[in-house]
């Protein structure tokens, strides 16, 4: 019986993995000279966003804007240093020090919108498309039930061609190794190579689960409002992005709750259907460095947790 631990996730990024406490984000990465380097990203506590964070529907909407910020800042420190050596580092940073500021918030304003519009994207093109085939699946539930097929082959064919690439590839098994460190942290096991390598590489808590889930409940969402005219049909599932959204974040909530339960394990197997495509067998070297994040993270969280420990003592 697995003991209940708080719940961390996390992301791959290039040569590396990022995980997220409750209140620093750390992501390790393997520099071209084979050393791993640490980037930490503190968590601002927004008072807003603390109380709407304990709002059902609300909640999967406001951590989701989080990670898009924050996400792409550990993703861009990645890219930006992965295939530097250590020694070129001062150059690279005296190129970047003039629009520093300038850039960290460039950076999570791009993050937020690359979601917004890959989100508009993957839910509009299935709309035209399904409205081509109007004149063989007329009624309203055939329409939302092909555009929901078009939204999977859309899917499923971006992330396979993507995949084919080896950079992308190298980041699928980093996404691999994060899962499988988490596996082994909640599973209580201590986080060696041998015993990470042992779990597996899917998880019920995992994005990708979460982007297939609002295909599924858009589904369900879109039956409840006319598709015709087409300008309607558009406005409605613009509108009902945020929704689709919010439900989608609680049924990855739930799914994940009811795991270990056999009868309602199941509700989350489409998910992990998906991660076969978006996360690949990690090596030892990509383990070790997805270990290193997730203790230099716990490392973080504790010396937080002292800190404010200390604080309340004053």
């Amino acid at each position: 019986m697995k003991n209940q631990k708080p719940a961390y996730g996390g992301q791959a990024v290039m040569e590396g993995v990022m995980f997220g406490g409750k209140r620093h984000t750390v992501t390790a990465i393997r520099r071209k000279d084979d050393s791993i380097e640490y980037f930490d990203l503190p968590r601002k506590q927004n008072p807003t966003f603390q109380k709407l964070k304990k709002v059902p529907f609300l909640r999967g909407i406001i951590a989701l804007i989080e990670a898009s910020a924050n996400g792409t800042q550990h993703l861009n420190f990645s890219s930006e240093r992965y295939d530097v050596l250590p020694e070129e580092d001062e150059k690279v940073q005296q190129e970047q020090k003039s629009s520093k500021l300038e850039m960290v918030f460039g950076i999570a304003a791009i993050g937020v919108l690359s979601f917004l519009f890959g989100k508009f994207v993957f839910t509009l093109i299935p709309v035209f498309l399904a409205e081509l085939f109007r004149f063989a699946v007329p009624g309203d539930i055939g329409q939302v039930m092909l555009e929901s097929v078009f939204k999977v082959i859309l899917l499923l064919a971006y992330i396979y061609f993507i995949s084919l690439t080896p950079l992308i590839k190298r980041v699928f098994q980093y996404h691999g190794a994060e899962h499988k460190v988490i596996n082994a942290y909640e599973s209580n096991l201590p986080l060696t190579v041998e015993n990470v390598q042992s779990q597996s590489r899917l998880h019920y808590r995992c994005g990708s689960s979460f982007i297939l889930f609002t295909v599924i409940v858009g589904m369900f969402v879109y039956l409840l409002v006319p598709t015709e005219p087409l300008t309607a049909r558009i406005l409605n599932r613009i509108a009902l992005i945020p929704v689709v959204l919010g439900i989608s974040f609680e049924v990855l909530q739930i799914t994940n709750k009811v795991r270990d339960i056999p009868v309602l394990k199941f509700l989350g197997y489409p998910g992990l259907w998906l991660q076969l495509l978006t996360t690949k067998e990690p090596k030892d070297d990509q383990v070790e460095v997805a270990i290193a994040s997730f203790n230099k993270m716990l490392e973080m969280e504790e010396e937080a947790e002292k800190g404010l420990k200390k604080a309340a003592l004053v």
